[in-house]
């Protein structure tokens, strides 16, 4: 785990005290990026912007928000982007205009390449597992910060784990499941993000080896602390391929997403089956189709979700152990969980802390405890056992 440390800054010494951090959330106005918006807003060592293609809805969102938010109109995919960036001096980049599992690393290279730091939400396996690789030579010549995948996965649920086998003497297997709620809201990026790898092959660690299985494919019942027990199915995610080498895991690693209707989760087994047939090529095509009719299977299902992260190994005396967590967040605040290590890491950016110069994965870079706050904000509930 990277250390947090003060982050070296030649314009820091001319000043008599430190300048507000310029903040640019790129998409502030969609489903993660209000919430951040809103989060961040009224902190004195931020000045935040709102960017989007809308300058309108960028526009009303900032002025909704304290502490004088500005709105930018900005275009991701802009051969301009770096430009825009240090033109308006903008010192960090919280990028959540997803899918990111389609995308390239346009928007944190221009953002290194002006001198900003960057963060994303990224949940893509490659976006994630390639970004240091990729971007760590120019944002340690940039001296600044690149964070990918800043979001339950691999930031939160690798902070649960570090908590859950702090001490021990070896990982063996590490099983996560994410449950959202029905009625939260949801984006149709996200929706085609996921569809994107419905039915594909997957490689996991399985067996003390890598296999592959089918994304979405034959769900299997996934038990809560306070949910009732759900259908969860294989999804592809950074932690996947990251966990296997980060925790030395000696038999299995595995990720399920468990939808709260059943007919849900088994429609998407269905779309999997499709396209191991050759009959759908691509499912992500149908994710607003999909984000259009969800609304109507909301009355059966609830504001409930929640997410389970169970371990097991040997601990510091080499015995056999498993320990598990739970997080349930009703009232549809599920959403604002993916959020929550952005929120914290632009925080420790803005007061000058934060890993050396260059670009990582979130993977360790946050401990457990400082999801407490937000946790406790939106009333949600933890169980360890």
């Amino acid at each position: 785990m990277p250390a947090l440390a003060p982050i070296p800054s030649p314009e820091a010494a001319q000043l008599p005290s430190p300048r507000p951090l310029k903040v640019l959330i790129l998409g502030g106005y969609g489903n993660f990026g209000a919430r951040i918006a809103r989060a961040l807003a009224g902190d004195a060592r931020m000045a935040l912007h709102i960017g989007g293609r809308s300058l309108p809805r960028s526009e009303a969102l900032a002025r909704s928000l304290p502490g004088g938010a500005r709105a930018l109109a900005v275009d991701a995919g802009s051969a301009g982007l770096s430009g825009l960036l240090r033109d308006e001096a903008i010192g960090l980049v919280i990028h959540t205009a997803g899918p990111f599992q389609a995308q390239g690393y346009h928007v944190a290279q221009a953002c290194a390449t002006a001198g900003a730091h960057y963060i994303d939400l990224a949940d893509g396996r490659r976006f994630v597992c390639d970004f240091p690789a990729a971007l760590g030579a120019a944002f340690a010549s940039a001296r600044r910060v690149g964070i990918s995948g800043a979001s339950t996965v691999p930031a939160l649920s690798s902070a649960v784990v570090d908590a859950l086998t702090a001490g021990w003497q070896a990982v063996h297997g590490i099983d996560i499941c994410i449950a959202p709620a029905q009625s939260a809201p949801r984006g149709v990026a996200t929706l085609a993000g996921v569809l994107s790898y419905c039915g594909a092959p997957i490689r996991i660690w399985m067996g003390g080896r890598w296999q592959s299985a089918i994304g979405w494919a034959q769900p299997e019942r996934v038990a809560f602390a306070r949910l009732k027990p759900r259908l969860g199915a294989l999804c592809d995610i950074p932690d996947l391929e990251l966990f296997p080498a980060h925790y030395a895991v000696r038999d299995a690693v595995m990720f399920r997403a468990a939808l709260e209707v059943p007919l849900s989760q088994r429609s998407f087994a269905w779309l999997a089956a499709l396209r191991r047939a050759g009959v759908l090529r691509r499912p992500e095509k149908l994710a607003a189709l999909l984000h259009a009719v969800s609304p109507v299977l909301d009355r059966l299902g609830s504001a409930l979700g929640g997410m389970v992260v169970q371990v097991r190994g040997e601990d510091a005396q080499g015995q056999p152990a498993q320990a598990r967590w739970d997080i349930a967040a009703d009232d549809d605040h599920g959403p604002e969980i993916p959020c929550m290590a952005a929120i914290l890491l632009a925080r420790r950016l803005a007061a000058g802390e934060g890993p050396a110069p260059g670009a990582y994965t979130a993977t360790g870079l946050l401990p457990l405890d400082a999801f407490a706050p937000e946790f406790a904000r939106w009333g949600m509930v933890v169980d360890r056992a």
